[in-house]
């Protein structure tokens, strides 16, 4: 048994956040969007390089399908959400959407202040998700990507939550970052180090 491993999958509302984690659970693509009706919790097991791991995803941060993009007015409270026990965060944004990518900036923000002091440091890996809309982006990949490597010190990666493009792919570079958490390299350049292939699987 390779061990456990909470991640919380955080954005705005529509950003496709549980596309992304049905894609990668189940393989599908709802067609319609549907607002989550709260956060949700799914427990799967992965096969990563040999070893089993056991996945608590958490889907959501409690916002409701009303609050504006950018606010964090509902943002529920520590210990409503276990943020203290997270090992890591998928911030997810819309590539077409620049307020879903300010809406990420703040949740990062609030991840640091909010962070109990003397608490390991979580990886994050903000996700620009819709890339088959890659014509109506709002700003240029490479330009994002230095924003978020460089200034925010988070690793950062583009998928299709629609066509199952990098969806794998990320949650396979989490596994291999907060699993190397203990070397001395920040999350970011963990991140970027762990493009090379590797055998990710669900159980």
């Amino acid at each position: 048994m390779g061990g456990s491993l909470r991640v919380a999958v955080l954005g705005a509302p529509g950003v496709g956040k549980t596309a992304i984690i049905r894609q990668f659970l189940f393989g599908d693509y709802p067609e319609r969007h549907q607002p989550t009706d709260g956060p949700c919790l799914y427990r799967p097991a992965v096969l990563l390089d040999g070893a089993v791991y056991d996945l608590s995803i958490r889907d959501g941060d409690g916002a409701g399908p009303g609050q504006r993009p950018g606010g964090l007015e509902e943002w529920p409270g520590p210990k409503d959400w276990s943020l203290q026990d997270t090992d890591a965060f998928v911030l997810v944004y819309d590539i077409c959407s620049p307020d879903s990518f300010d809406y990420v900036k703040a949740l990062r923000q609030r991840i640091a202040e909010t962070r109990p002091a003397g608490a390991p440091e979580a990886p994050i890996l903000v996700v620009g998700n819709k890339r088959d809309r890659q014509r109506l982006r709002f700003g240029p990949r490479r330009a994002l990507a230095a924003l978020v490597r460089r200034g925010w010190r988070c690793g950062y990666l583009e998928c299709s939550a629609k066509y199952n493009w990098h969806v794998l792919r990320l949650f396979r570079e989490l596994l291999r970052c907060t699993l190397v958490r203990a070397r001395p390299a920040h999350p970011a350049l963990r991140l970027q180090g762990a493009l090379h292939p590797a055998h990710c699987s669900l159980m």
